[in-house]
């Protein structure tokens, strides 16, 4: 046996028992996922599609990839004469890739939101002219921004900028977005124009199928997802289009995009699919948003200013700016004290994207552990001592100094006592809400 690797995982299998999962893109899968995602179905290529493949020996797999696209429609309750779904995609943003590939051509453009405002990388981010993105390289991008004071969607201002730049497709969702998308008028907005509406819900997939929050299936042409988050499946992903466009898409996955699908995740969204029509899940998904809202509740009691005041979802934006500290510098000092989070951009940002101003942290694997308000307001509790403790930080602008001070700061906080006192009651919490199966 391979100890070197299997010692790494069971340190990591430690690590996650012991502290606060708490970056809204990750959570605790079941036990039969990760069985599934282990098992024999990783040592059958089978390019193609169900009773379409390239390759001999599929006849199983065939059913392995029709049970997960028959879930994935009934899980969201849609009807197979209308929507087309894939389940192939081997992550989100291949996913998207794929609906632009089958929806644009080059120079083609897209409409999509600010990054800092809470947009993804795989919506064509660019910085000014830098194309960063290899989606910014084919196709023209454009950007709509929260408005500035309430760090909401302007659907107004987003409505006039997309006459003006006309779009041949309108996306939204991202990864930091705290509140419900007007899903109705977004499409309205993109169909007035002429466009395509893709909603992407890679974060809100599992709430969207429990009915925690509102669904975007009746207006979207295409809807993407990914099945690791708030879905609870393995790394992997999903896209629904409308039917007349599901032929261009599955073309534009094989051959446009990729070669093989991972039939090894395909089976393990399928367990992850069914598990969505348990009342266990519709709880778990509806006690999710309790918990993010009571969350946000004990920050903003705190003084922290808890990003559009709140929050409608799994996910919790906090700008530090107010504070007088930075993303960097509290996130490293939570993980410090067993809390786990992501340092985050946000709106209005004036920080650089590798040291930003905000952190991000959602309820999703808080709650798988059976976690509810109580729990909440503790682990709030911890996060403003930990803020406070962090206190007023100020990066250096000259390189070697920053560098410097860096690590300063992260033996400083590896010996800080508070910080080691926080952790040990987090490693008690833990104990008392086990991750389930794990």
């Amino acid at each position: 046996m391979d100890s070197s690797i299997f010692d790494l995982i069971s340190q990591e299998t430690e690590r996650q028992k012991k502290t606060l999962m708490m970056i809204p893109s990750e959570n605790y899968t079941y036990d039969e996922v990760r069985r599934a995602v282990g098992s024999v179905l990783m040592h059958k290529y089978a390019e193609g599609y169900p009773n379409r493949r390239y390759y001999q020996g599929n006849k199983i797999i065939d059913q392995v990839e029709d049970l997960a696209r028959n879930r994935a429609l009934e899980a969201f309750g849609l009807d197979s004469k209308a929507w087309s779904v894939n389940v192939q995609p081997h992550s989100g943003s291949e996913a998207n890739l794929a609906v632009y590939n089958a929806l644009l051509d080059v120079g083609d453009r897209i409409m999509s939101m600010f990054l800092p405002d809470g947009g993804h990388l795989s919506h064509g981010w660019q910085v000014g002219d830098k194309k960063v993105t290899l989606v910014s390289k084919i196709y023209s991008v454009a950007f709509y921004k929260l408005n500035p004071e309430t760090r909401l969607l302007d659907y107004e201002a987003i409505e006039k900028q997309a006459e003006e730049f006309k779009p041949k497709l309108m996306i939204s969702g991202g990864t930091a977005y705290p509140r419900e998308i007007d899903y109705q008028r977004l499409a309205l907005i993109a169909h007035k124009v002429g466009a395509y509406f893709m909603a992407d819900v890679a974060h809100e997939a599992g709430l969207i199928s429990a009915g925690a929050v509102k669904s975007p299936f009746e207006f979207a042409d295409v809807v993407t997802m990914t099945t690791h988050k708030t879905l609870r499946g393995p790394r992997g992903a999903i896209i629904f289009s409308k039917k007349e466009l599901g032929e261009a898409i599955d073309s534009s996955i094989i051959p446009g995009i990729q070669g093989g699908p991972h039939l090894h995740t395909i089976a393990g969204i399928a367990v992850a699919l069914e598990k969505t029509k348990t009342d266990e899940f519709k709880k778990y998904a509806m006690q999710t948003v309790v918990n993010a809202r009571a969350l946000a509740g004990v920050l903003l009691d705190g003084g922290l200013d808890v990003v559009s005041g709140g929050t409608d979802k799994h996910l919790v934006l906090v700008d530090l700016r107010p504070s007088a500290s930075s993303g960097w510098f509290v996130a490293w000092a939570l993980e410090a004290a067993g809390i786990i989070v992501n340092r985050n951009a946000v709106p209005n940002e004036t920080a650089s994207p590798f040291y930003p101003s905000g952190i991000r942290m959602g309820t999703q694997a808080l709650t798988v552990r059976g976690m509810k308000e109580t729990e909440m307001k503790l682990i709030g509790g911890w996060i403003l001592k930990v803020v406070e403790r962090v206190g007023i930080v100020a990066l250096p602008e000259d390189k070697l100094q920053r560098n410097s001070y860096l690590s300063e700061f992260l033996k400083k906080i590896e010996g800080d006592k508070q910080l080691s006192g926080i952790k040990k009651e987090v490693e008690e919490l833990c104990s008392r809400f086990p991750v389930p199966e794990l």
